[in-house]
C-alpha cells in the first residue's frame, strides 16, 4: 500500500506516507492557506444573517493561481466574445463573485485545514512513516484540497491543457498536460 490510496471497509481511504511525503503535503497545504487568505476576523459580525449576506470581492484576483482557483463564472471558453458580450459577461461574473467567493474561500480553507490536522494527528510507525486513515468526509476534503494544490502548482508552472513545443531539431510537437 505505500504511496497508493486504498479503500477502507465502510468507506474512506488509507495510505502509507513517509516523513518526507508528510512534510511536503503539509507544507503545500500551509502555503495554500496563506494564498487563499485568512477567514473572517474578530471584527466579523456575530449575526448569522449579516454573515450570510456579506459581500465579497467583485473583481477577479490579480494572482494567476487565485484566478485559477476562483475563475470567472461567466466567460466564453471558445474564445473572445464581442465587446458588448464581454462587458455583459464581466458584469455577471462580478455579481456572481461578490456573493460566492467568500464561501468558496472558506470551503477551500476548511479543506486545507483538514489536511493539516489529519497529518498533525498521525502517529509515526517504526520505520519513520505513518499510515493515514481517512473517513469518507476527510477523503472528500483531501480530494478537494489536493485538487486545489494541483491547480495551484499547474498555474505557477504555467501548465496549460495544450502547449506546442519546438524541439532541438526544429520539429513542433504538442504536449498534453490534461492527464497531469
Amino acid at each position: 500500500m505505500p504511496g497508493t490510496f486504498e479503500p477502507l471497509p465502510g468507506g474512506g481511504a488509507a495510505v502509507a506516507l513517509d516523513d518526507v511525503e508528510i512534510s511536503i503535503i503539509r507544507s503545500l497545504a500551509v502555503q495554500l492557506l496563506e494564498l487563499i487568505g485568512p477567514g473572517p476576523g474578530e471584527d466579523a459580525p456575530d449575526d448569522p444573517l449579516a454573515e450570510l449576506f456579506a459581500e465579497g470581492p467583485s473583481e477577479p484576483p490579480a494572482d494567476p493561481v487565485l484566478k485559477r482557483l476562483f475563475p470567472d463564472a461567466y466567460s466564453d471558453p471558445e474564445g473572445t466574445p464581442e465587446a458588448k458580450e464581454a462587458e455583459e459577461q464581466r458584469a455577471y461574473s462580478s455579481e456572481f463573485r461578490r456573493y460566492t467567493e467568500n464561501d468558496l474561500r472558506a470551503g477551500k480553507r476548511d479543506n486545507a485545514l483538514a489536511v493539516i490536522r489529519t497529518l498533525d494527528a498521525l502517529r509515526p510507525v517504526d520505520d519513520g512513516g505513518a499510515v493515514l486513515k481517512l473517513s469518507v468526509e476527510e477523503s472528500r476534503q483531501w480530494l478537494s484540497s489536493l485538487n486545489d494544490l494541483r491547480l495551484a502548482i499547474g498555474s505557477r508552472l504555467e501548465i496549460t491543457t495544450r502547449r506546442t513545443r519546438t524541439s532541438s531539431t526544429g520539429c513542433r510537437t504538442r504536449i498534453r498536460a490534461s492527464r497531469w
